[in-house]
């Protein structure tokens, strides 16, 4: 491979996988995708399609891909033929395999994982080279969907999450003369359905490399097995692709209806929702727009689980209870996910049957903390009340099941102990169980909707969001103290203290548009106006 070939920052010095500077690397494929971004949103497409050709071709995104792919955590899953990039050598060795020329995908290894419904999702496995070429041209993909997509769109998006899609929903129907009725949405099998003719004519890339990949196929019980519709789930790309086919819905609706008719869209990949002024007005106007849009792309609705709600009755969306109470809007983790919640938790104590009190505490704590965060946004407390007395009761059966000898005193004595605030304590001299009722609530500020992360207009809002963040947390107020006293307390752009009274923002001296870290060794503080002004200089030179 002869990196001096080549428009990028590779050179000689590449002559191993550990000699990579990877900082560089990031840079040059980052500044790639804000100029393709730029480009998308001035609707250049030669110069998309040129810059796109530019990105695949270079060393540096080649490298990018094959990191990406052995770093994961699917990278010791190997596809159909059994082999993964493990040491620095495959790796090594990877990068300059990624050709397009000659190129052919080998068929998936079709697996299936639990759903929350009780059923099987299909997965398809790609092979390691696979999924790095598929990582490849994602590089180059990802800015266009940014680009294009949907105002409210959240899912498998930069900078946007399940919290973000909720607060809009809030937003949408929180106030008082917010529209009252919902149409909840349900595509069936969306990510298997979409229209391989579709894809291949509308998506910006490589319309050969992608239609090679459509019709790949997949194997599963040793039997080969075409593929003539979707997205198969599992791979890198899937994600875009699907965003890609269902972005351009909201735009539809808001254009084809009027604004008395109160329509707001919300998306996170295929789940979504629809506000109407009335029942009628989704029936007859929302809903055949929505089947027309769906039908072009070999989509349909299901009928079964699509349906119209009355925002009084209440409605689920994206694992929470959405309920209008009078003139006050409660969102709330809803009933199933709280039990399916309670059931990996009993579930998870029945394996852990021998096991000390310490690792409960530790095998138990992580999956608390996740789903405590997850839904710390809404209105949790009664929620996190209740599954604090169920989860004491499964511990109670599990320490009783231990001791079948012992009396209640004795166990309660071994096992739970009480503080100034709460008695039935789990805990031991080292680890404790975390109260959820202690975590507190904390209102999710939602990602403003016209942002894009490859465009560096938006570098300072994200900034000023990853400085909210890191107030929110232990461990980001830890980092800012650190960043304060590195910089003993001093702007560098003015030389002027910072305090409380002053404010600061996290700055990134590399931007991230341009491929910068979160490391802190890439952040400092400034005064909001010393950020502000940066960036304004920044933007008109």
């Amino acid at each position: 491979m002869d990196a001096n070939t080549l428009g990028d920052v590779a050179s000689a010095r590449w002559n191993q996988w550990h000699t990579i500077p990877w900082a560089e690397a990031f840079q040059h494929v980052r500044r790639l995708q804000a100029r393709i971004a730029k480009a998308a949103k001035d609707e250049n497409w030669r110069t998309v399609k040129r810059l796109q050709k530019l990105l695949v071709r270079s060393t540096t995104a080649r490298a990018v891909a094959v990191r990406r792919v052995t770093e994961n955590q699917g990278r010791k899953t190997p596809g159909v033929d059994g082999l993964t990039w493990s040491t620095p050598k495959e790796k090594w060795k990877a990068i300059s395999a990624l050709d397009s020329r000659g190129y052919r995908p080998k068929p998936l290894r079709r697996i299936h994982i639990p759903k929350a419904n009780g059923g099987k999702r299909p997965l398809g496995i790609p092979t390691m080279k696979d999924r790095a070429m598929q990582a490849l041209y994602w590089l180059a993909l990802d800015p266009v969907a940014e680009t294009r997509g949907d105002l409210n769109s959240y899912g498998f998006r930069s900078g946007r999450s399940t919290a973000d899609a909720i607060a809009q929903c809030h937003n949408a129907l929180s106030r008082e003369h917010s529209p009252q009725w919902v149409l909840e949405g349900d595509i069936k099998a969306c990510f298997d359905n979409i229209s391989h003719e579709w894809l291949v004519r509308n998506v910006p890339m490589d319309r050969r490399l992608l239609e090679k990949w459509l019709k790949a196929g997949f194997v599963e019980g040793r039997k080969l097995f075409p593929t003539d519709a979707g997205t198969p789930q599992g791979g890198i790309i899937s994600p875009c692709l699907a965003n890609l086919a269902l972005d351009g819905m909201e735009r539809l609706l808001k254009d084809s209806l009027p604004r008395r008719d109160k329509v707001n869209f919300i998306r996170y990949a295929d789940d979504f929702v629809v506000t109407g002024v009335s029942q009628e007005v989704l029936e007859t106007k929302v809903k055949p727009l929505i089947v027309g849009f769906l039908s072009e792309r070999g989509l349909t609705l299901s009928e079964k689980k699509t349906k119209i709600t009355h925002v009084t009755e209440g409605f689920d969306f994206l694992g929470w209870h959405v309920q209008k109470h009078k003139q006050f809007l409660n969102i709330v983790p809803s009933k199933r996910n709280a039990k399916a919640f309670y059931v990996k938790v009993r579930d998870r104590l029945r394996e852990l049957r021998g096991a000390r009190q310490d690792d409960v505490v530790f095998a138990l704590n992580p999956i608390l903390r996740g789903w405590a965060n997850y839904h710390r946004i809404v209105h949790a407390s009664r929620t996190f009340a209740k599954l604090d007395y169920q989860i004491t009761g499964a511990l109670w059966r599990w320490a009783t099941r231990r001791h079948p000898m012992k009396g209640e005193r004795w166990i309660k004595r071994r096992y739970f102990r009480r503080d100034d605030s709460r008695d039935w304590l789990f805990r031991t001299d080292v680890s404790s169980l975390i109260h959820l009722a202690k975590v507190p609530v904390v209102r999710h500020v939602k990602v403003r909707s016209d942002t894009n992360p490859y465009d560096p207009k938006d570098e300072a809002y994200f900034d000023e969001r990853l400085t909210r963040r890191m107030r929110s947390t232990l461990q980001g107020r830890r980092r800012l103290n650190w960043l304060w006293n590195r910089q003993e307390g001093v702007c560098p752009i003015c030389s002027a203290k910072i305090t409380k009274a002053t404010g600061w923002n996290v700055h990134h001296v590399v931007w991230r548009v341009y491929g910068g870290s979160d490391k802190l060794s890439n952040l400092q503080l400034l005064h909001p106006t010393c950020h502000a002004q940066l960036h304004a200089r920044a933007a008109k030179g």
